[in-house]
């Protein structure tokens, strides 16, 4: 296995309500080329994520030189994704793509404060590319799957801090632990974002299925 094989974090599926929640980003050494984590606020850690959704909007914003900024929606909300000299394939595709159409982005969070104190979570791509339909539902499907997963960890968790006499064998949860101290949103509006996400999938099958049945 090669150094970059060991190096190279699994990219988090996120759904855009999380991801643009996620404003705490940390690093875990002392080491200048420690990897940066997004802290997730359902209770992970996200060096990279893998995110689809429809790219709406495309617009060149650099001043010099060309630097791409794209709008990708999904059912909870908007990613906002930057592409410049440093990132040129994907750069090309925001440029050479005619929105409306679906993509599939695995890229780095990268965090922004405003004059204000807002903190602002845009995406840089590693990579980008044009997907169809069915690739964009199994996305939603599978990152429904883990974001359950992540709240199901985080809520056990949190069960055995409440009563650790009930002798729970949850096991420690260090990101859920500073999730809890970092962000005052509750887990369960992630949850309710599943819900609708699901819920727009299945509006969207619903006339296919219609038309099978005739």
């Amino acid at each position: 296995m090669s150094q970059a094989e060991l190096t190279r974090e699994v990219a988090r599926r996120v759904f855009a309500s999380e991801f643009n929640d996620s404003t705490y980003t940390f690093k875990e050494s002392d080491d200048e080329r420690a990897p940066n984590y997004a802290l997730l606020p359902t209770g992970d850690r996200a060096n990279r994520v893998f995110v689809t959704g429809t790219l709406t909007e495309t617009e060149d914003v650099g001043d010099e030189s060309e630097y791409w900024r794209g709008r990708v929606v999904d059912p909870t909300g908007t990613f906002f994704v930057y592409a410049g000299q440093y990132q040129p394939e994907a750069a090309a595709v925001l440029r050479d793509t005619e929105p409306p159409a679906y993509v599939s982005i695995v890229g780095k969070p990268r965090t922004y404060e405003t004059d204000d104190g807002t903190v602002n979570v845009s995406l840089r791509p590693e990579s980008i590319a044009v997907v169809d339909d069915a690739t964009r539902d199994r996305w939603v499907v599978e990152t429904a799957e883990r974001t359950l997963d992540r709240i199901e960890a985080f809520e056990a968790w949190e069960a055995e801090q409440e009563a650790p006499e009930s002798g729970s064998t949850a096991p420690t949860n260090e990101y859920a632990e500073m999730a809890r101290e970092r962000y005052d949103s509750p887990v369960v509006n992630y949850r309710n974002d599943v819900i609708q996400a699901l819920e727009q999938l299945e509006d969207v099958e619903e006339p296919d299925d219609a038309e099978a049945t005739v």
